[in-house]
C-alpha cells in the first residue's frame, strides 16, 4: 500500500532528485539529507489525517432545524441595503406659523453614530509636549545600535548554522568553506542601515491668538459717510420798487383768473335756464324756518305746558303728605316719558345732566348685545318738552358713554361702540361730531365704557379719559383740532397668566368697565373691571397700581365717589350687591343684596348719606344711611319686568328728580318724596345761617 503524498511533499522530493535551482555544484546533496527527515514527517501526518477523513462522519441535527427540499435551499432571497437608519422616528410634527398648524417634517436625519473620541491636542511649550519630544529624540538615539546588534548577531547564527553542517558532511568540507566565505564576502558587501529620520510629534499645535488675526476696522462717523446736501450761493439787492412791482404782477394773475372763471359761469346758468331747473317751495321755505325757529320752538313748549298742565303743578308743588306715617319711607312720583320714535329698538346706555341748564339732559341710544348692533344715536331733552328732543345726533356705531363739559356745557365728550371717542359741539350745525378719532390717532380696540371731562392741561388744552374692554385708560388731548391720545394705564390681570407658543407665558389683559376721579385728588382715580377687581391708581404711575379691591364675584357696573366724604366710594356690580367702601380699607363697609343684577348706582347731590340704584328687575331702589343703615327707604317698579330692564340713573343736580332709562329706549322722570330728600342737621343749619344773613341785609 503507498501512502497518499501531499503535492507538496512530491515536490520535495522532486527538488531533492533533481536538485534545487540555481544553486551551486556540492550543495544538492547537503540540502537533500537535511530534508529527508522533513519529507517523512510530514508523508506520516498527511497520510494519518487522510485516514481519518476517509471513515464515515454521523450528522447530528438539532431538534428545531426546518426540513427543507432542495428547492426551498436553492430559493435565493435578495436583501436591498440602504444608509437608512431604520430606528429614526418617522412621525416628527413641528408647529408652523406660517399656517398656523402642526405639519409632518419630510427630512429625517439618518446619521447614527456608533464611536465618537475626543482628541486631545498638547502645546509645544508646554511641559508634556517637552517630555514627549525628549522621548523621540531618545527613541531615535537607540535605533542605530540596536540595528548594528541585530546584524552581529545573523552573522554569529549564520557561522553556527556553517559548523553544524560542516560536521554533518565531512566530505564536502572544502564546498562547506567556500559557502563560508562567500557568505562572509556577502555580508561584508551589505550597505550600511539607514538613518532613522526625527519623527515629528503627533499631536503637535503651533498656538496662534485669533484675535490677533483680525483687522480692527477704524471707526467712522456717519457725517463723514452722507453725502453734502446740493446748496448754491444767490445774491441780489431788493428794493421798494421791485417789491412793488412783484406784488402788481401777482395783482394781475388774480385779475386773469377770475375773467377766465366768469365765463364758465355764466354759461352754466344759461343751461340751467334752458333745463328748466327752479328751486322747489320746500328749499325756499327752509330758509324761512330757520328764521322762525326760535319762535316755533317757545310755542311748542308753551303748548305742552299747557297739556301737562298737572305733571307740571306736582312738579313743581306737590308734596306727598303720606310720608308722615310711612315711618321714615318714601316714594317716587311719576312725572313725564321721553321717548323718540327712532330709539323705540335701542337702549339707553347713558344719561348726563347739563351744569349749566338744569332741565337739559342728554342720553345716549346703543346695545348692550354683541349680535344685535346698529346705529346709535345721541338725543337731548328737556323737562319743558317731554313731546320732543331739542337736538338729535345719529351716528354709525352705537354710543356706549357721555360726559358734558362742565365749563364749556357746550361741548361733549362720547365714547362709541367700535373703539372710538369723539366730542360734539352743540353750537355748529352740523350732525357729525366736530372732533374724533381714528385707527391712526390710537382708538381703543374694544367697546369704550366711560369717559371722563378732565381739567385743562398746563397749556390750556381740552382735556379728557375714556376706559375700554381693551385694558386701556388712555387721555385725550384736544390739541390744533386734533385728539392727541397718551395712555395713562394698562390694566393687568394679576395672577392670570397663559400659556403661550413655544412655552410663553402671556399676562392676562384686564376690561375695565367703569371709572371715576376724586372731587379734590386731582391724580386719584379707580377703575373697576370685567374680573369683578376696583383698582386705586394715579396719574403719576403708568406701571403699577396704588392698591387693588377685591370687590365683586361679577362685572362691577359702576364705581363713584362720594362728593362729600372724601374718603368713601360706592360700587355695584351684576353679581345683586352694592358695597360701600373706604378707600383706606380693603373689606367694604357695607354691602346691600338687591336680589337682581344692579345696573347703575348713583350719589345724591344734596346729601352724602342718600344714594339710589337700579335692578335688571325693573325697580328702583332708594337708601338713606343716616335713617336706616341695613334696608332702602323706597323700593318701587317703574318698568314691567316682559323683556324691558333699567339700565341707569341719575339725579337731578338742583331740582328732587331723577332720570331713569331702560332697554326699550324711554326715559323716565321721577320726583323724590320728601322722606327721600331730607337733608342732613349741618345743611339745615347753613340754610338758615344764609336766610338770617340776607334779612339782616335787607335782601
Amino acid at each position: 500500500m503507498r501512502k497518499a503524498v501531499p503535492a507538496k511533499a512530491g515536490d520535495k522530493q522532486r527538488q531533492n532528485q533533481n536538485g534545487p535551482p540555481g544553486g551551486k555544484a556540492g550543495q544538492p546533496r547537503l540540502y537533500g539529507a537535511l530534508t529527508k527527515k522533513r519529507d517523512e514527517d510530514t508523508s506520516t501526518e498527511v497520510g494519518e489525517g487522510v485516514d481519518e477523513w476517509s471513515t464515515s462522519k454521523t450528522v447530528v441535527k438539532p431538534p428545531d432545524q426546518l426540513e427543507l427540499t432542495e428547492a426551498e435551499l436553492k430559493e435565493e432571497f435578495t436583501r436591498v441595503l440602504t444608509a437608512n437608519n431604520p430606528h429614526a422616528p418617522r412621525n416628527i410634527v413641528r408647529y408652523s406659523f406660517k399656517e398656523r398648524a402642526y405639519k409632518p417634517i419630510s427630512y429625517v436625519d439618518q446619521i447614527a453614530i456608533h464611536f465618537s473620541l475626543n482628541g486631545n491636542m498638547i502645546l509645544r511649550d508646554s511641559d508634556e509636549g517637552r517630555r514627549q519630544s525628549l522621548r523621540l529624540s531618545n527613541a531615535s538615539e537607540k535605533a542605530p545600535s540596536e540595528s548594528s546588534a541585530v546584524v552581529s548577531e545573523e552573522a554569529e547564527i549564520k557561522d553556527e548554522k556553517g559548523t553544524e553542517d560542516t560536521q554533518a558532511a565531512e566530505e564536502e568540507e572544502a564546498e562547506g568553506a567556500e559557502a563560508a566565505e562567500a557568505a562572509e564576502a556577502a555580508e561584508a558587501e551589505e550597505p550600511p542601515p539607514p538613518k532613522v529620520k526625527e519623527k515629528k510629534l503627533a499631536n503637535q499645535f503651533n498656538f496662534i491668538e485669533r484675535s490677533s488675526r483680525t483687522l480692527d476696522n477704524p471707526l467712522r462717523e456717519r457725517a463723514s459717510q452722507s453725502e453734502p446736501t446740493p446748496c448754491k450761493n444767490f445774491s441780489a439787492n431788493a428794493n421798494q420798487w421791485e417789491i412793488y412791482d412783484a406784488y402788481v404782477e401777482e395783482l394781475q394773475k388774480m385779475e386773469k383768473s377770475k375773467e377766465k372763471e366768469k365765463p364758465k359761469a355764466q354759461i352754466g346758468k344759461k343751461e340751467e335756464k334752458k333745463r328748466g331747473k327752479k328751486l322747489t317751495s320746500l328749499e325756499l321755505q327752509s330758509d324761512d324756518i330757520t328764521k322762525i325757529s326760535n319762535a316755533a320752538k317757545i310755542m311748542e313748549r308753551m303748548v305742552n305746558q299747557n297739556i301737562f298742565d298737572d305733571i307740571a303743578q306736582d312738579f313743581k308743588y306737590f308734596e306727598d303728605a303720606s310720608d308722615e306715617y310711612r315711618d321714615h319711607r318714601g316714594t317716587l312720583l311719576p312725572l313725564w316719558k321721553f321717548q323718540y320714535d327712532k330709539t323705540k329698538r335701542l337702549a339707553v346706555t347713558a344719561i348726563s345732566w347739563n351744569p349749566k341748564y338744569k332741565d337739559l339732559f342728554a342720553v345716549g341710544y346703543g346695545s348692550y348685545d354683541f349680535m344685535k348692533q346698529s346705529q346709535g344715536m345721541l338725543v337731548l331733552y328737556t323737562m319743558k318738552n317731554p313731546t320732543f328732543p331739542e337736538y338729535v345726533f345719529s351716528s354709525e356705531s352705537g354710543i356706549m358713554c357721555l360726559d358734558i363739559h362742565n365749563d364749556h356745557p357746550h361741548l361733549m365728550a362720547v365714547g362709541f361702540y367700535d373703539g372710538n371717542v369723539a366730542i360734539y359741539n352743540f353750537k355748529k350745525a352740523t350732525s357729525q361730531p366736530s372732533y374724533k378719532s381714528s385707527a391712526k390717532s390710537g382708538k381703543h380696540t374694544d367697546p369704550v365704557w366711560q369717559v371722563k371731562w378732565q381739567k385743562d392741561d398746563m397749556d390750556n388744552n381740552l382735556n379728557f379719559f375714556s376706559v375700554s374692554s381693551d385694558g386701556r385708560i388712555v387721555s385725550w388731548t384736544l390739541v390744533k383740532n386734533e385728539l392727541v391720545h397718551t395712555d395713562v394705564i394698562k390694566l393687568s390681570a394679576e395672577g392670570t397668566t397663559m400659556q403661550g407658543p413655544e412655552g410663553l407665558q402671556l399676562q392676562t389683559v384686564g376690561c375695565g368697565t367703569s371709572f371715576d376721579f376724586h372731587k379734590k385728588i386731582d391724580y386719584l382715580f379707580l377703575v373697576g373691571t370685567e374680573e369683578g377687581k376696583i383698582y386705586k391708581c394715579s396719574k403719576c404711575y403708568s406701571s403699577q397700581f396704588l392698591d387693588v379691591f377685591e370687590a365683586h364675584h361679577m362685572a362691577v357696573d359702576s364705581v363713584s365717589w362720594n362728593p362729600y366724604h372724601l374718603k368713601i366710594f360706592i360700587s355695584c356690580s351684576s353679581d345683586w350687591t352694592v358695597k360701600i367702601w373706604d378707600h383706606t380699607i380693603k373689606t367694604p363697609m357695607f354691602i346691600y343684596d338687591l336680589n337682581a343684577a344692579v345696573g347703575d348706582v348713583a350719589w345724591s347731590p344734596y346729601s352724602s348719606t342718600v344714594f339710589a340704584a337700579v335692578t335688571t328687575d325693573g325697580k328702583a331702589h332708594v337708601f338713606d344711611l343716616n335713617i336706616n343703615k341695613y334696608e332702602a327707604l323706597c323700593t318701587q317698579v317703574v318698568v314691567a319686568k316682559k323683556k324691558n330692564k333699567i339700565t341707569h340713573i341719575q339725579f337731578n343736580p338742583v331740582y328732587p328728580v331723577v332720570i331713569i332709562g331702560d332697554e326699550r329706549g324711554q326715559v323716565t322722570c321721577l320726583k323724590l318724596s320728601p322722606n327721600l330728600r331730607k337733608m342732613p342737621k349741618v345743611w339745615i343749619l347753613l340754610l338758615r345761617a344764609q336766610r338770617w344773613g340776607r334779612s339782616a341785609c335787607g335782601i
